[in-house]
């Protein structure tokens, strides 16, 4: 009984550390400058390595805090942030890898506190008005 706990321990371990691991992979973009026609200046575009491609379309799991866009109360549509409200991008605490927009199957309630939730990423590189990552499909782990 202790080996069956131990492991899974060290997997829950494992999974959390898995999750710090997730907004690092994510920032580990560049950025190039490309014309915008309908900004009319350039702007700058991410560019996606492997490692952050190798994520495009995969399930992944991740910690961070709900940056709520319509009051506070549950969501099936919000920011989903690696850094709490006061620190995150829209702050100017952060830069734009550290924040993602969530699509999730059930209204996630909001609170101050990090959460877990799952779901599989989506790379944006084409649409300036929306977040560079978003995760669709996306539920709390409990």
């Amino acid at each position: 009984m202790r080996h069956i706990l131990l492991i899974c321990c060290l997997l829950s371990s494992g999974l959390l550390f898995a999750q710090a691991d997730i907004w690092k992979k994510l920032g580990k973009l560049t950025y190039k400058k490309q014309y915008d026609e309908l900004m009319g200046f350039k702007v700058d575009v991410p560019v996606f390595g492997p490692e952050i491609k190798a994520l495009a379309g995969k399930e992944i799991t991740v910690k961070g805090y709900i940056i709520p866009t319509n009051g506070y109360k549950s969501h099936k549509e919000f920011v989903f942030s690696a850094f709490p409200y006061n620190m995150c991008f829209f702050c100017g605490g952060a830069g734009p890898e550290t924040v993602m927009e969530v699509y999730a199957t059930e209204p996630i309630e909001y609170v101050t506190e990090p959460v877990v939730i799952r779901g599989i990423l989506q790379l944006n590189d084409k649409d300036i008005n929306r977040l560079m990552f978003a995760l669709v499909k996306a539920r709390k782990c409990d």
